[in-house]
């Protein structure tokens, strides 16, 4: 016979599954009589674990919010998921800057994990690589992502105090659309109504958050993710470059993504006769053209540089070093490549 304690985590296990349990029912899952199940859910009580008594002809318990968190119960496939997560959050910088929440997660689900489990564990992690070395990311504070985050999906505006990429520091109103993670940084974008203008502002570099009284409505299909993106892409820098591509928004958005270049329909910069194929108008903001031309050759479609005429002048110049070089043989194994004649 199962001792009252293996009853009791049991009975907890089957109400952190979610939802409401009848009393019959979890007699049945333990074994035991009704009475004893209302005793074990006193024990739990008296844990200051959360278990609420719903009344009704669909009654039973259920678990309910607490002021602390409870004790968990987590199945095997349960707790590497949880694991592993971590893992990954903290590698792609995913994580807020409160001491090292993450890390002691991790290592309190690891302590008690079974001997069996734990060994498997360490298989995964010990071979477990990734592509990308790990970011060194400044993460938000806890207390700024849980403010936002209520802000946003309560519609209400929220006092932020933001410190620039250049030091200045301000205090603005904010009408927080959406949080956004992006390339191991978190961001929130929405309307800043002091300047009347949609903004996006880094976590990490907003040291306050607090809620303001009103509330204000979202604009219909505002896609925050979108608006991240589309932001990185219109960012001012040295170069203003405007291209016409003919092809297909999927074709461009293999080398140049939404966070580089906004794409949109464009009139033909030429009218070539039996023509199908829409032409493109890419537009993008650079510090430096070098690394374009490149990307166009790797693109493989045709194109019109509009602006600016240095960047013709580069593509050429790649062009020219692509003919030289595919014009090159070698001789014989031991000897310098020779380039051949141009055709006649």
């Amino acid at each position: 016979m199962a001792r009252p304690t293996v009853h009791v985590l049991t009975l907890l296990e089957l109400l952190q599954s979610g939802g409401t349990r009848t009393a019959a029912e979890l007699a049945d899952r333990l074994g035991v009589e009704e009475r004893t199940v209302r005793r074990y859910v006193d024990h739990l009580i008296d844990l200051d674990v959360p278990v609420e008594s719903v009344r009704g002809r669909y009654g039973g318990y259920r678990l309910g919010p607490g002021y602390r968190l409870p004790p968990l119960m987590l199945t095997d496939d349960e707790a590497l998921a949880v694991v592993l997560g971590l893992v990954a959050g903290r590698r792609a910088g995913l994580m807020t800057a409160t001491g090292t929440a993450g890390e002691t997660a991790a290592a309190k689900i690891r302590r008690v994990l079974p001997g069996p489990l734990a060994r498997r564990l360490e298989a995964v992690l010990g071979s477990l690589a990734f592509t990308a070395p790990p970011g060194e990311f400044a993460a938000p504070e806890t207390a700024v992502l849980l403010a936002i985050a209520d802000a946003v999906r309560h519609h209400r505006p929220v006092l932020i105090r933001y410190t620039a990429a250049d030091g200045r520091r301000s205090e603005r109103t904010l009408h927080p659309y959406g949080l956004v993670a992006h390339s191991g940084r978190w961001y929130v974008t929405g309307a800043d109504p002091g300047i009347g203008e949609d903004r996006t502002f880094r976590l990490d570099r907003i040291t306050d958050a607090r809620a303001r009284p009103g509330s204000f409505e979202p604009p219909a299909g505002f896609d925050p993710a979108q608006r991240v993106l589309s932001g990185f892409a219109g960012a001012p820098y040295r170069h203003h470059v405007i291209l016409r591509i003919q092809g297909t928004a999927e074709q461009i958005r293999a080398v140049l993504p939404a966070s580089i270049a906004s794409v949109e329909d464009s009139p033909s910069p030429v009218a070539a006769d039996g023509e199908t194929e829409r032409w493109l108008r890419v537009e993008l903001r650079a510090e430096r053209l070098d690394w374009l031309p490149p990307v166009l050759a790797a693109l493989d479609r045709p194109f019109v540089v509009d602006q600016p005429d240095d960047l013709r002048g580069l593509i050429i110049a790649l062009a020219d070093r692509l003919a030289a070089s595919a014009r090159r043989v070698p001789l014989t194994d031991d000897a310098s490549p020779s380039e051949l004649p141009d055709s006649p």
